[in-house]
């Protein structure tokens, strides 16, 4: 029961989405409601679609951020479930050797080049006095708030992409609007994914932000 309650912290400790990861939702939102309305307004006209495109991005938003929220759910299980698996096969290994090979395989590139095959038995015999971890916390209360944040950080962040068609008449000028701030969060988007990494903020932005369109444009001439 210890052991289980150790895994439980570690598992809720790990359920915290990451800046890229936050950021990144809200941008793959933005081009799939600007695909969305782009996509519709193409076959509507004048003042009849200016509703019609206020509810298709507002149902556009609410769909994202379901398929967001429940894909995060299933890729959070399938992760943790591998890893136990990880687990339960060191604790297998015949020897340290073999489970610092095993570990050695999951570990990124860059980070186990930089240990000897001593560390590697070291640390695979620090996972086997760990206890073995079971399936009960595949999911986690923690893990469903996280995709609830997700489901609303989608869903609000996009929301202002809506707001012209409810507010303008005219659709010509709905959509200007509507392109216009879903560019700006592109811009805003890129610049504090730029920072994150390092890179240059206003080049980045207006690359991230250009490649926001050529995505837009390329999912509008393939029919989506």
């Amino acid at each position: 029961m210890k052991g289980q309650e150790f895994w439980r912290r570690r598992v809720e400790e790990g359920a915290v989405l990451s800046p890229v990861d936050r950021i990144a939702e809200v941008l793959f939102g933005l081009i799939m409601v600007l695909s969305f309305t782009g996509a519709i307004s193409a076959s509507t006209h004048a003042q009849d679609g200016v509703g019609e495109l206020l509810w298709a991005a507002l149902g556009c938003n609410l769909a994202w951020g379901l398929v967001d929220a429940i894909m995060y759910l299933m890729n959070v299980a399938i992760e943790r479930g591998h890893t136990i698996a990880v687990i339960r096969n060191i604790h297998a290994s015949k020897n340290a050797a073999e489970g610092g090979k095993i570990l050695k395989d999951e570990i990124e590139p860059a980070v186990a080049g930089l240990m000897s095959d001593e560390e590697l038995s070291e640390l695979s015999l620090r996972v086997k006095n760990l206890p073995v971890p079971s399936r009960e916390h595949l999911i986690t209360r923690t893990d469903l708030w996280a995709g609830l944040q997700i489901f609303m950080l989608v869903f609000f962040c996009t929301f202002p992409v809506a707001i012209p068609f409810g507010v303008f008449d005219d659709l010509g000028v709905a959509m200007r609007v509507s392109n216009g701030v879903a560019l700006l969060l592109l811009f805003v988007g890129g610049f504090l994914l730029a920072k994150y990494a390092g890179f240059r903020p206003v080049t980045t932005a207006i690359l991230y932000t250009l490649i926001g369109v050529a995505l837009v444009a390329l999912t509008m001439a393939l029919g989506g």
